[in-house]
């Protein structure tokens, strides 16, 4: 909770509003004054895990993984538990090419929770990355298993299929996908909202700096969907819109 231990800089009041202060701009993509910010909350109170998660997710977005990866070690080992911290953590990991450690981290969040078929399509997601194609759709496949109605999972399945060359699966698995959310093109969606607005902003390799519409990368992939727990409507918007970023439109 915020504001859990007490501060002889700010009042409870004024951290409030400079936390969601530094929210906003981080939302905007603004991401250097965002930092400033979020240092001066940490300083303030460096055990609030809400201030050290975003300020390792502006230091992610600005490329600086190493000190994104240090708030994250700080956080683990405040929550060891905390999945969410973990699978962020492994996209940093991945974002410094340390797969095996990445791969390693969301295995450690799968065991930790087994039930939730997220932990197994995020993991296949970044199986297929690094190039372990069948195993990302045999995770995609257990992914699918445990949520029967989880297009986003048929979707990248048939991806992955298509680069292996196998064509009728590849098929059968993109049209289940675009079955199940009722995929139309015209339709007027509502994108979710990464956490941030401008890339040119992100000095990520994961970013196409020529692309003005909001990028679709691996972290935003993860940030997103790990949000999407039961929202049809937002899944369904987030399944149109990486549908598009796909094609091109």
């Amino acid at each position: 909770m915020m504001g859990k231990y007490c501060s002889i800089g700010m009042q409870t009041h004024e951290r409030v509003a400079q936390f969601e202060k530094a929210k906003s701009l981080f939302k905007q993509g603004k991401f250097g004054e965002s930092l400033e910010l979020f240092h001066t909350l940490v300083w303030e109170n460096p055990d609030e895990t809400a201030y050290l998660s975003y300020r390792a997710r502006v230091f992610s977005r600005m490329g600086s993984y190493e000190k994104s990866l240090e708030d994250f070690d700080k956080l683990i080992n405040q929550s060891p538990y905390d999945t969410t911290f973990i699978s962020d953590r492994a996209v940093v990991l991945h974002l410094l090419k340390r797969n095996e450690e990445a791969l390693s981290e969301l295995d450690r969040a799968l065991n930790l929770d087994p039930r939730n078929p997220y932990r197994y399509s995020s993991r296949a997601y970044l199986k297929d990355r690094i190039g372990d194609l069948e195993g990302a759709i045999t995770d995609y496949e257990k992914a699918i298993e445990m949520d029967p109605e989880d297009a986003i999972s048929f979707n990248n399945k048939g991806l992955v299929e298509e680069k292996l060359g196998y064509k009728s699966r590849s098929k059968k698995s993109l049209k289940q996908s675009d079955d199940l959310i009722g995929y139309n093109t015209q339709e007027n969606i509502e994108i979710p909202e990464p956490e941030y607005k401008n890339p040119k902003a992100v000095s990520s390799a994961d970013d196409d700096p020529q692309n003005n519409a909001k990028p679709l990368t691996f972290s935003t992939f993860f940030e997103v969907l790990n949000g999407l727990v039961k929202d049809e409507k937002v899944r369904k918007d987030f399944y149109v819109f990486i549908k598009g970023k796909i094609k091109g439109s």
